[in-house]
């Protein structure tokens, strides 16, 4: 497995061989970033993270990022031990150290800390929260842009906020995985989920739309993440008077669509050409999900 054709393929670039990461205060070569093996994140997941991308000295909506972050650290009663500011300080202080101000993508993470013993019980927690933040220069790849990428339907489905949270930005994502797993394995570039119902959720790592005319369908998010990058998409193409739905809707209006596109932090908007092996639209990148990656591309300028 390779990210030769992925949603979250990138173009290598030699330059991360040599970034310095953040982990607990302390900047450090990457060869020599790591964590405990009794760390709450590598024990059981236990943590929350964000992806944030910086363009022209900006990083993208960090204010929203931060509000998911602490939003989710809570939910699950994780004490993140820094505010605000301290998180939004360390990022900068990543990125000055490391030179870097444009084409950056960026995972902070946070777990909640180190353990006496590799167990489930936070009250086993010794000592403060992991704080890791990597950036990395990263840019999507141009030939999946071009080509499109192909989904395929997986037979595992996304969870509702009573089975498990998926809004809760949680290190957790072993069922996306093995979604993920199941789209490779036929051939495909992502996995397409459906909710508990069977209407469209989202893919395994992004955020799904369909084109019908010139209006944009996209899940209520109900039983998935709310991304970000869909967040702006959807509020780029209402402020340029066009109309977006966030609806429930069957596959097999995904199929009939005339466009399809994801959305994520790294690729920004993706062309969907193919679902289950049906072509959509006309197999290629369409006019309308061009469009709307200028207004969302305009968006990130503005």
């Amino acid at each position: 497995m390779n990210n030769s054709a992925s949603a979250q393929s990138y173009v290598a670039d030699p330059r991360n061989e040599q970034v310095l990461v953040y982990v607990n205060g302390r900047l450090v070569p990457r060869q020599e970033a790591s964590v405990s093996v009794f760390d709450s994140g590598f024990v059981l997941g236990d943590g929350v993270w964000e992806g944030l991308r910086v363009v022209n000295g900006r990083i993208l909506q960090l204010d929203a990022h931060l509000d998911r972050m602490f939003e989710g650290a809570n939910s699950i009663a994780l004490d993140i031990g820094q505010s605000r500011e301290d998180l939004k300080d360390a990022i900068r202080q990543t990125l000055e150290v490391n030179g870097m101000d444009d084409g950056v993508h960026i995972r902070l993470m946070v777990s909640r800390g180190l353990k006496s013993t590799p167990n489930q019980d936070p009250r086993f927690v010794i000592g403060k929260a992991t704080v890791v933040i990597v950036a990395e220069y990263k840019a999507p790849r141009p030939d999946t842009k071009s080509k499109g990428l192909s989904l395929f339907t997986s037979t595992f489905r996304t969870s509702g906020p009573d089975v498990f949270d998926l809004r809760l930005n949680s290190h957790s994502r072993l069922n996306l995985i093995q979604a993920l797993i199941q789209a490779i394995n036929a051939g495909a570039d992502e996995a397409l989920m459906l909710d508990p119902r069977g209407f469209v959720a989202s893919c395994n790592s992004t955020n799904f739309f369909v084109v019908k005319g010139r209006e944009l369908w996209t899940s209520t998010g109900s039983f998935s993440f709310k991304g970000l990058t869909q967040k702006a998409v959807i509020d780029s193409w209402r402020n340029t008077g066009n109309v977006v739905h966030e609806k429930d809707f069957t596959l097999a209006e995904a199929y009939s669509a005339d466009e399809a596109f994801i959305t994520g932090t790294l690729g920004g908007v993706t062309p969907v050409v193919r679902i289950d092996g049906r072509i959509i639209g006309s197999g290629a990148p369409g006019a309308v999900t061009l469009e709307a990656e200028k207004a969302y591309k305009d968006w990130v300028l503005r």
